[in-house]
């Protein structure tokens, strides 16, 4: 008699190893601040952290978020889920050089929330239009996504005295 067990249990590990692998970044942000939102006595507080994160593929283009953390023993152990309430601030910080070309909604960074299946996700765009890179940070679930999200807007502007200013229509692939 076969076993019919054993196609789901493969199909749960081959899961549970997909959402154990980290994410692709390029580089892990960097710890701006954190702050106390929720007191406990035992256990670490809740607290929001805000992060820097420069654009790995847009030279000159910094973002920086702010997400909340879990505290509590599940948050201490790294079990705790996450909630999707996270905002997000893109700024020009020096002339902009994009290194390569890129797609319309293409991921900038990425996090896990919980311990397998959410994620935070920073994609970026280009409004070619008028010439503006446009970055939407969301977080979503195998099952169920969250409507929760956060945009902002980096129009491309000269820097220093240099008038030369690159179209970021000239690099979304097409």
């Amino acid at each position: 008699m076969p076993n019919r067990l054993l196609p789901p249990l493969a199909l749960v590990a081959a899961l549970l190893i997909g959402a154990a692998t980290p994410a692709r970044a390029a580089e892990e942000p960097d710890l701006i601040f954190k702050r106390s939102t929720v007191f406990k006595w035992l256990s670490p507080n809740d607290k929001l952290a805000t992060y820097g994160l420069d654009d790995p593929d847009v030279e000159g283009v910094a973002c920086h978020f702010t997400v909340p953390e879990k505290g509590g023993f599940k948050g201490w152990i790294g079990v705790a889920e996450e909630v999707s309430d996270i905002s997000l601030a893109c700024r020009q910080t020096g002339p902009v050089r994009f290194k390569e070309k890129f797609e319309q909604g293409e991921d900038m960074f990425k996090r896990r929330r919980s311990l397998f299946f959410k994620k935070m996700q920073i994609v970026r765009g280009c409004d070619v239009k008028r010439n503006v890179l446009v970055y939407m940070v969301y977080s979503d679930r195998i099952i169920e996504g969250s409507p929760k999200n956060s945009t902002s807007s980096v129009p491309i502007m000269p820097w220093g005295n240099s008038d030369q200013v690159q179209k970021c229509a000239d690099f979304v692939e097409r």
